[in-house]
């Protein structure tokens, strides 16, 4: 007599499967050899002082009526925006208290049951990604990240939808609409700033990323739980962001990695700061003055992490993302060919090449004159705009700079698709 086996079904959220008592992962979770290399015990690669270290910029001064003191703030976050495209920012103007309700809300949102949890769940292949979710998807290599999370929109107030933000705890609706006002506010220095570092008018790369009415702000609270063997998993597998700037909490959880000169550098745990990266759309216009870097993040076997991302985009059609003329001289030709935001997320994702995001989008030589001519300088896949900082040692990151820079926390193509 053959005894055959009951196939158990995979829960479909990383929670329950952490919580339902493995001790080791479903293969589908575990990364490539090739992504692996650089993942130790997340705890002791935090406290290592040796090494490259994220900047830290103090904002304090940002705003100075002295303007020595004013400029030394400002050649410090241009400084740190030109080397590692990432920095945590102390003394950026939001309250303690805001910040700590905004992690209470949604801390408290991820403690209620998956059932609850699952109220709000979203429909990825329907294209409402919006909610509740896990990544169901395979990525290209063919693997899950281990994490859970809640995606929506948070800013202007008239794009977002209310009625999709958690209920409980009653505080999570006042609590991330202020910080996200705050965000906001603090995107607008941030990028007057970066605006005086390339020789530009203060408003310029805020007008070119959308200015107050069109730059959507989204946020994606990530959970991930503990993790019977973390140095087979990632939380998110190696990418940069597609967004103009994205600014991040955690609940003091190390677990994010950047990928910096040839190596994967753990960032520390700074009190009262917010973590901010340089995402692509500023490369772009930049033309790679600016860097965004190629990051991941990790899970450990002992505290579950929470972190609470920010992605400040430009309107998906209505601008063409393109290095601005002031960045360009004849020694530093146009690195990145025009695009929209949507042609980008394309490019990116699916690996569609120029030709082909132009006559999808409808964006030719008659709708932007300089298009032909800019397209010229670039190779066809555009290797050298998006992978430039993450070119990454023979032995590590090939696969995830090939196919899965763009995956980005699991859901951009569903997530850009949807606005």
């Amino acid at each position: 007599m053959v005894v055959i086996s009951a196939v158990v079904p995979t829960p479909s959220r990383v929670e329950s499967l952490a919580k339902s008592g493995i001790q080791a992962i479903p293969k589908e979770y575990v990364r490539p050899q090739e992504e692996l290399n650089g993942i130790g015990n997340i705890f002791e690669e935090e406290k290592k002082d040796e090494g490259p270290q994220v900047p830290t910029i103090d904002l304090k001064e940002i705003d100075s009526e002295d303007k020595e003191i004013r400029e030394k703030c400002h050649k410090e976050l241009k400084k740190a925006a030109m080397e590692w495209g990432v920095m945590y920012l102390v003394n950026h103007g939001i309250s303690d208290q805001l910040i700590d309700r905004v992690k209470v809300a949604g801390k408290t949102f991820f403690d209620q049951p998956v059932e609850e949890k699952e109220k709000y769940a979203n429909d990825q292949p329907s294209g409402n990604v919006q909610g509740y979710g896990s990544k169901l998807a395979n990525s290209a290599c063919g693997q899950l990240e281990w994490e859970d999370y809640f995606f929506h929109c948070v800013f202007p107030e008239d794009k977002c939808d209310l009625s999709i933000w958690p209920k409980i705890p009653t505080d999570y609706i006042p609590a991330t609409s202020e910080y996200a006002k705050q965000i906001r506010n603090l995107a607008t220095k941030i990028l007057a700033v970066l605006s005086i570092g390339l020789g530009l008018e203060e408003g310029r790369l805020e007008k070119e990323v959308g200015g107050k009415e069109d730059l959507l702000l989204q946020m994606k609270i990530n959970y991930y739980p503990k993790c019977p063997q973390p140095e087979l998993a990632l939380g998110v597998e190696a990418h940069t962001d597609v967004s103009a700037l994205t600014f991040i909490l955690h609940n003091m959880v190390p677990g994010l990695q950047l990928f910096y000169e040839g190596q994967w550098v753990t960032a520390k745990c700074v009190p009262n700061s917010i973590i901010m990266h340089i995402g692509d759309t500023l490369e772009i216009l930049s033309n790679g003055k600016y860097k965004s870097i190629l990051h991941r993040g990790v899970v450990n076997k002992e505290k579950v992490r929470i972190s609470w991302a920010i992605f400040c985009e430009p309107p998906k059609e209505k601008i063409i993302l393109k290095p601005l003329s002031e960045t360009i001289t004849e020694a530093e030709p146009p690195r990145f060919p025009p695009r929209t935001f949507a042609q980008h997320m394309a490019h990116k994702l699916f690996k569609k090449d120029d030709q082909d995001a132009a006559a999808e989008h409808k964006v030719s030589k008659k709708d932007d004159p300089d298009s032909a001519a800019e397209h010229k300088p670039f190779k066809k896949d555009d290797q050298d705009a998006v992978v430039q900082q993450k070119v990454l040692k023979e032995d590590e990151q090939d696969a995830a700079a090939e196919h899965k820079v763009f995956k980005k926390d699991n859901q951009d193509a569903a997530a850009e698709e949807s606005k």
